[in-house]
């Protein structure tokens, strides 16, 4: 069972970032309540963050599918060590991500990956564990943690698509990580709250036009 996350004006996370950034503040006005599911799946998500490294969404979701389609609606590291880098590259995938999904079932399957420990780990500990891994970058690690663990306080200051929202809303060309964190630094515990804004503006084609704080 998917868990059902609802964002509001009565939401405490939300209260708080309005009230520590007025930029914010009128961001989360403007996208307004924001739905969104997690799922319990921790291994088929980290294998379809792989697949969503420098795609597009809608190219992403039609090769994800047809992985899925080869493990026969289910992808598991076992279904998927059934099958080869060949079958995998008929997807759309190239060579290196079939053979980083490969590596990842692997890990899931001998021990050495355990999803069932990172919900008692922290943010920095899951990072750690993911990124030992071929494939995982911090960009796919913050990605898993926000959207497949729902973690409170993740800035992804690697992502396209937040520092695109980012330049829009503070009017800035400086996207140093270093700027970010410093600018983004009031919004701690609740980070990736913001960020779900963001990338929610993005989508709603808010940043088509120049933002007005006080308009």
């Amino acid at each position: 069972m998917s868990d059902v996350h609802i964002l509001n004006m009565q939401h405490p996370a939300v209260q708080y970032l309005c009230s520590k950034d007025k930029r914010l503040a009128k961001l989360i006005a403007m996208v307004g309540d924001i739905k969104y599911q997690t799922q319990p799946d921790c291994f088929a998500r980290l294998v379809r963050s792989i697949i969503n490294q420098m795609l597009s969404n809608k190219v992403a979701h039609v090769i994800g599918n047809r992985v899925a389609g080869l493990c026969g609606g289910d992808i598991t590291p076992e279904n998927l060590l059934k099958l080869n880098r060949e079958q995998l590259r008929s997807t759309g995938l190239s060579y290196t991500k079939a053979d980083n999904i490969l590596g990842i079932a692997k890990a899931a399957t001998d021990g050495s990956l355990d999803f069932s420990n990172f919900p008692n780990m922290t943010d920095e500990e899951v990072m750690k564990e993911l990124t030992r891994l071929r494939g995982i970058g911090a960009w796919s690690a913050k990605m898993y943690l926000i959207f497949t663990l729902n973690r409170m306080d993740v800035l992804p200051y690697e992502d396209g698509a937040f520092l695109q929202t980012y330049a829009w809303l503070y009017k800035t060309n400086d996207l140093q990580p270093a700027a970010i964190i410093k600018r983004c630094k009031k919004w701690k515990p609740y980070s990736a709250i913001a960020a779900r804004y963001f990338y929610y503006a993005l989508d709603m084609g808010l940043t088509k036009q120049d933002f007005h704080l006080f308009k």
